[in-house]
């Protein structure tokens, strides 16, 4: 980045003209302008919902009561300690009879 007093590139040009109110205001979303651009489809395509994508294998936040140097045992194991529980306890799953 430049620290010249007259830095050309922060300077309105014909190609990148300085935003006037008025064009603050008429200013639409990038959605929709590509949309009419390369079609509904592709609007659709570049739409995303708020926040996180939901995975297929949800979670459930679950309070559970360890003996502490079990947990601490895992812990020091490194990254990926909970899902290692995960795997051990699935692994030890009882079996549903009817």
């Amino acid at each position: 980045m430049s620290n010249k007093k007259d830095d050309k590139t922060s300077r309105p040009d014909e190609i990148n003209p300085e935003w006037t109110s008025e064009s603050i205001r008429d200013a639409r979303p990038a959605a929709e302008v590509f949309a009419e651009v390369f079609g509904p489809e592709a609007g659709e395509i570049i739409k995303r919902g708020r926040g996180r994508p939901a995975k297929a294998d949800k979670k459930v936040n679950q309070t559970l009561r360890l003996d502490v140097d079990l947990l601490e045992a895992y812990r020091r194991s490194g990254s990926g300690w909970q899902a290692r529980i995960n795997q051990i306890l699935r692994e030890h799953m009882p079996t549903l009879e009817n």
